[in-house]
């Protein structure tokens, strides 16, 4: 279970994305330069390999340590994209072909603007297709997938079952959870696609119905409606993604949360990381990652493609787990985390937003945040 949201206002996307996966299953952000003229013929993927390209942009990356793909991430374009489990009736049901996640990585890193990314993605599916193994201990989860793709000039909805696809543009805000909900307004789709999207009826009801995913996606919208007079902000995708419908969520959680908690069979996702992006025109993106599980008690980091940042440390997943763990049943030390959080955020989001991260970055050094939060 994931969400993904985007906003579009006054020619800035606003991108922000919860990676729900299984609650023991580290995450780490990694930064990637870009390469030029490489000669490899070949690329192993998660499960399958494909033809390399020689010329490939840098990324930033939220990566599952166990796959090649990414849950998200941002490219040295501008280019942000995020992805969703759907379960259509065309599931791949043995074997393997590309991950969503791998898709996204390939996205990232072959395409220079929303379009060009989507064109890629449409690409790789119709010709490897979608499917394998996709949970890190659970190996039967299988899935296909939906995206959201944005730049800073405009946003675009894929949503794929098999190797169809359809994609629909963003005209001011959506988000998407693990059903499908183009229902209109496509412009582009693959030969055997409907005309009008997919709407639900290649999907089966079991997981959508009981993870709660359009009460999700109607608690975005909700949120992001509320950020409409004050405007959108870093701070306000970081409120947003810190949603429970009810409780804290280490008490009273829910499928419906957007920062999901795992509990027992009917809720076995997690909020294992999480990434919030401001792009605009003619800037680099301007992101902050947790790094780490549960995003209520998750500090934002500060990362761009210069410098060595505490969000890459791949031990900070692990330290934030001890955290989340020693706070789970202790309400009082949940505040007195989250306070330090509010205020520390107060200070370096809108550094990011501006473009210094490098201030932001130091001022967590000073404060004594060495990744561990």
């Amino acid at each position: 279970m994931c969400d993904t949201l985007v906003i579009r206002r006054d020619g800035i996307s606003w991108f922000a994305k919860n990676s729900d996966r299984e609650p023991d299953e580290p995450q780490w952000v990694e930064v990637h330069a870009g390469v030029r003229g490489d000669s490899t013929r070949r690329l192993k993927c998660t499960h399958i390999s494909i033809d390399q390209v020689p010329d490939r942009l840098g990324t930033i990356l939220s990566r599952p340590v166990w796959m090649w793909g990414a849950e998200m991430g941002v490219n040295s374009a501008g280019v942000a994209i995020g992805n969703e489990a759907v379960f259509s009736r065309q599931v791949m049901p043995s074997g393997a072909a590309l991950l969503g996640m791998d898709l996204v990585r390939l996205g990232l890193e072959r395409g220079g603007s929303a379009r060009q990314a989507c064109d890629v993605i449409t690409s790789l599916l119709e010709t490897h297709g979608q499917g394998g193994p996709a949970g890190y201990r659970d190996k039967n989860f299988r899935y296909d997938n939906s995206f959201l793709i944005a730049d800073a000039a405009e946003a675009l909805v894929l949503e794929t079952a098999g190797r169809d696809w359809v994609v629909r543009p963003v005209a001011e805000r959506w988000a998407i959870s693990n059903t499908y909900t183009v229902s209109d307004g496509v412009i582009a789709a693959s030969v055997k696609a409907p005309a009008r999207g997919f709407g639900g009826w290649r999907e089966t009801w079991l997981r959508p119905h009981f993870g709660c995913a359009r009460q999700r996606i109607a608690l975005s919208h909700a949120r992001m409606r509320a950020l409409e007079t004050e405007g959108p902000s870093l701070a306000g995708l970081a409120a947003i993604l810190r949603r429970h419908a009810s409780g804290d969520g280490f008490a009273g959680g829910s499928n419906r949360d957007l920062c999901m908690h795992a509990a027992g069979l009917l809720r076995p996702s997690h909020t294992t990381a999480s990434m919030i992006v401001k792009l605009a025109p003619g800037e680099p993106p301007r992101l902050a990652m947790t790094g780490t599980k549960s995003p209520c008690i998750a500090l934002f980091h500060p990362v761009d493609f210069d410098g060595d940042w505490s969000v890459c440390d791949p031990q900070l997943w692990s330290r934030g787990s001890l955290i989340h763990d020693a706070v789970a049943a202790n309400a009082d030390l949940r505040a007195g985390l989250r306070s330090r959080n509010d205020a520390l955020e107060a200070r370096i989001l809108p550094l990011i937003e501006a473009g210094r991260t490098r201030e932001a970055e130091a001022a967590l050094l000073a404060d004594g945040d060495q990744g561990s939060r």
